[in-house]
């Protein structure tokens, strides 16, 4: 553990040239006795860490001094190209990696460009959970990122959406963070394709001590893309009918499925004199399209089936009663 903060401390001169006790102290998450501490064993050592004393002194490096030790682990290699989801990183135990791994890569860099990473940082971030709720961090993602990473294989019970609890050996193949939640993908013993896992349901992981052979032509991305696509077509099992005036066919993607207003909006009637349009539109259940097709108001038109035009038309005769009291 401190054979790493030493280095770290002198990737850091190296990189900013000089910093106060403070400023290390911060950043190694030591006090600054620690630090010191630290400076004098690297001093003896032969690193020429010179201090300077008074109110703006600090801790700088004699002579452009650089060191060699800028090679990129496999695990800071591989966690470098996730360093623009820090709370990625954070979740999977990866923040040490990724920091000790742009922290060689900036020490590498010439003087004119070791500001790059701080102005990529400034202008671009993506912030991954959704909103309205808070992130989910379940408990055992550091343990199956690391049976992904090792391509190790794994015994687990999880808990099914009914509540049932099975036990599965598995090849984790990836992980992927979706609007805040994890999912695993994984190939389950014997079976012939992936499946998918939510990573918060999973109540035991354990490394089997054995190694899996990784299929090369899989594509994580690809593999995603394609089962968000089927999930989402796969609760889509009901259809309701409906008009649109303009406003409602231009915010229908915002309340309910792209990929079915989408398809409704490519399968509407040509306009009439006032804008509005006929279609069908996928939708997961009456008691869904109720909640999305009620924000739209006085835009949507509900014709069949009736027994959801009913229910619209109870609201509205509610609504208008609360409005008129």
């Amino acid at each position: 553990m401190r054979a790493a903060r030493l280095i770290r401390l002198v990737l850091l001169l190296q990189d900013r040239r000089a910093m106060t006790a403070a400023e290390l102290a911060a950043e190694l998450e030591v006090s600054e006795r620690t630090v010191a501490r630290d400076v004098q064993a690297l001093s003896e050592a032969g690193i020429p860490v010179y201090a300077d004393r008074g109110r703006a002194g600090g801790y700088r490096l004699v002579g452009g001094y650089r060191t060699r030790l800028t090679g990129l682990g496999r695990s800071e290699a591989e966690a470098l190209f996730l360093s623009g989801v820090p709370s990625a990183l954070r979740d999977m135990g990866l923040a040490d990696a990724a920091s000790a791994a742009q922290l060689k890569v900036s020490a590498a860099l010439l003087p004119e460009l070791r500001s790059a990473p701080d102005t990529a940082a400034q202008r671009f971030h993506l912030d991954a959970p959704g909103w309205w709720q808070p992130p989910e961090t379940p408990a055992l993602l550091p343990a199956v990122a690391e049976a992904v990473w090792d391509d190790l294989r794994v015994q687990v019970t999880y808990r099914r959406g009914d509540g049932a609890e099975v036990s599965r050996v598995l090849d984790p193949y990836g992980l992927v963070l979706k609007a805040g939640t994890w999912y695993l993908a994984a190939r389950p013993a014997n079976a012939p394709h992936l499946r998918v896992y939510r990573v918060s349901r999973l109540l035991t992981v354990t490394a089997t001590g054995e190694r899996f052979t990784r299929d090369e032509s899989f594509d994580l991305p690809g593999f995603w893309t394609d089962h968000a696509a089927a999930f989402a077509r796969s609760i889509l099992r009901a259809e309701v009918r409906i008009r649109l005036s303009p406003v409602g066919a231009r915010v229908l993607p915002h309340v309910t499925d792209r990929e079915a207003a989408a398809e409704a909006e490519a399968a509407a009637s040509p306009p009439d004199a006032d804008g509005w349009v006929t279609t069908t539109l996928a939708v997961e259940s009456e008691e869904v399209a109720y909640s999305q097709l009620l924000s739209l108001g006085p835009d949507a038109i509900v014709l069949a089936p009736t027994s959801l035009r009913d229910a619209l038309a109870a609201a509205a005769r509610r609504m208008a009663t609360n409005y008129d009291s």
